[in-house]
C-alpha cells in the first residue's frame, strides 16, 4: 500500500523541475513517459527518510502499518502549547528520527520532545503574532516550518540550531510538502493575495515561484502531488483549486468551487490525491473529486455545513474520509462519492483523520479525540480533552499524539496542552 521513494530516485525530477524553474520553460523530457507511470492507485508515496503532515506526497493520511489501541489513557500533557484564540486548526507532531517529535505550538515556539514528554530542544518563530499552525516537515537530519511571521525555517533536528531562514511573504499558516528534493510551501500576502513556491532544503534559496498563477486570498492549504498523472495541485481561499505540471511545473489548470452562504468557496484544507483525481472539501459545503488531468468535476457531495478537513484515504476499501462544520465524518466511495457511513460528533471537524490498520482516528470542536472503527463506524473510545481538538492526531510507534486548542482565551483560559496517549489495560 507504499511505495517508498528514496531521495535519490526522485533527485532527478526534482533537478528537471529546478532547471525548468530558472529556465522559465518545460525541461525536456521532465515528465516520465506513460509506461514508467506508477499506475497502482493502492499505492502512496513516502520519502525515504522523511516524516511530513499527511504522511505521503498524496496525502492520505494512511499508516497502514499502524494500530489503535483497544484502551487508552494520557501519558503526558505539555501545558500551555496552544494560547491564541486563532480558529484555525492547530498544527500536529512529527517523529524525530532519534525517537520523540517535533510539536510546533501557536506560541510559535517549535519543541522537540522525547517520548517521555521532556524537552530535548526548543526555538523561536513568530512570537508576538498567531505563531505556528502548519505541520513541519522532517527530513535529512532537518526540521522544515512556516510560521505566521511569513519566514520558512530549518533547523537541526538533533540540536535545534538553526540552519537558515528565508522570508517569503506576510505568512505561511499551511504545511510544506517535501518530494525527496524541494520543499513545497503557500504563502500569504496581506493584500489579500498569496503564491506558492518551491524552496532548496539545503539552501532555503526559491528555486520556483508562478508570479502568473498565485493562489490569492491568504492559502492555507498544503500541496499534493500526485506522480502517476504528473500534477501538483494547491488550495486557496479565493474558491480555486490550482494545479501544475510535475516535475516541471508548468502551469495546469484551475477548477473553480461553487460558492455559497455568502462564502467565496474557501479551500482551506491539504488536498488529497488519489485514483487519478483530487479530494477536497470547500466552504460551499460539498465535497470534491476532480479529474487531475482536466481539472473537470467527477462528482461533489452535499454536507450540511462547511468542510475544511482534508481528506483520508483507505485504498483497501476504495474509501475518503471527509469532515464537515455540521459534526460528522463521512466514508465516501471514491469513484462515486456515495455515502457508506458517518459518524456523528458534537460539533465542527476542522483537524484531517488519521487512517490507520483497521480504525480512524480524528478530532472534534466537542473537544473530543475520537477511534472510530473503519468497517463499521462503531465507536472504539473516546478522550475529553480542556480545549476543542482541531489538530490532526499522529500515530506513531503505539502512541497517539495531538494537540487542542486553548479552551477560552477571551476569558483567559489560554491553557491548551499538547498530548501523548498510550495504551491501557
Amino acid at each position: 500500500m507504499t511505495r517508498s521513494v528514496s531521495r535519490r530516485a526522485l533527485l532527478a525530477t526534482g533537478t528537471a523541475a529546478a532547471t525548468a524553474a530558472v529556465a522559465g520553460c518545460q525541461a525536456p523530457g521532465a515528465l516520465p513517459e506513460p509506461a514508467e507511470r506508477v499506475a497502482n492507485p493502492e499505492e502512496q508515496t513516502v520519502v525515504e527518510g522523511a516524516n511530513q503532515f499527511r504522511h505521503s506526497l498524496e496525502n492520505w493520511g494512511y499508516y497502514p502499518e499502524q494500530t489503535v489501541p483497544d484502551a487508552v489513557e494520557v501519558d503526558w500533557r505539555i501545558p500551555e502549547h496552544n494560547t491564541d484564540d486563532h480558529s484555525a486548526a492547530k498544527a500536529s507532531a512529527v517523529p524525530l528520527p532519534e525517537g520523540g517529535v517535533v510539536f510546533p505550538g501557536d506560541t510559535g515556539y517549535l519543541t522537540a520532545l522525547t517520548p517521555d514528554g521532556e524537552i530535548r530542544w526548543q526555538q523561536e518563530t513568530d512570537m508576538e503574532g498567531n505563531g505556528i499552525h502548519g505541520t513541519p516537515v522532517v527530513a535529512d537530519g532537518a526540521v522544515y516550518i512556516g510560521a505566521y511571521d511569513g519566514i520558512f525555517y530549518a533547523f537541526d533536528a538533533a540540536t535545534g540550531e538553526r540552519l537558515w531562514e528565508t522570508e517569503l511573504g506576510d505568512s505561511i499558516g499551511g504545511s510544506p510538502t517535501y518530494d525527496g528534493d524541494l520543499l513545497y510551501v503557500a504563502v500569504e500576502y496581506a493584500d489579500p493575495e498569496g503564491s506558492t513556491f518551491a524552496v532548496d532544503p539545503a539552501s532555503g534559496e526559491v528555486v520556483w515561484e508562478d508570479p502568473e498563477h498565485r493562489p490569492t486570498d491568504h492559502p492555507h492549504s498544503t500541496p499534493a502531488i500526485d506522480r502517476d498523472t504528473g500534477t501538483m495541485v494547491l488550495g486557496s481561499n479565493d474558491g480555486l483549486l490550482y494545479a501544475w505540471e510535475y516535475p516541471s511545473l508548468e502551469f495546469k489548470w484551475t477548477f473553480e468551487t461553487d460558492p455559497q452562504n455568502g462564502t467565496d468557496g474557501e479551500i482551506k484544507e491539504p488536498i488529497t490525491v488519489y485514483d487519478g483525481a483530487a479530494f477536497f472539501g470547500s466552504w460551499d459545503q460539498h465535497i470534491y473529486r476532480v479529474d487531475l488531468e482536466t481539472g473537470t468535476m467527477d462528482w461533489s457531495f452535499e454536507t450540511g455545513g462547511l468542510s475544511m478537513v482534508g481528506p483520508g484515504v483507505d485504498p483497501r476499501r476504495d474509501e475518503i474520509y471527509a469532515g464537515s462544520h455540521d459534526g460528522n465524518l463521512y466514508a465516501l466511495d471514491g469513484g462515486t462519492g456515495e455515502m457508506r457511513w458517518q459518524f456523528e460528533t458534537g460539533a465542527a471537524l476542522t483537524g484531517c483523520p488519521t487512517v490507520c490498520s483497521d480504525r480512524i482516528v480524528f478530532g472534534s470542536k466537542d473537544r473530543r479525540l475520537y477511534a472510530v472503527e473503519i468497517e463499521t463506524a462503531e465507536e472504539v473510545w473516546h478522550v475529553d480533552s480542556d480545549g476543542v481538538v482541531t489538530s490532526t492526531p499522529r500515530v506513531h510507534d503505539g502512541a497517539i499524539y495531538y494537540a487542542e486548542r486553548a479552551p477560552d482565551p477571551e476569558d483567559g483560559e489560554r491553557d491548551g496542552g499538547a498530548y501523548r496517549l498510550v495504551g491501557r489495560g
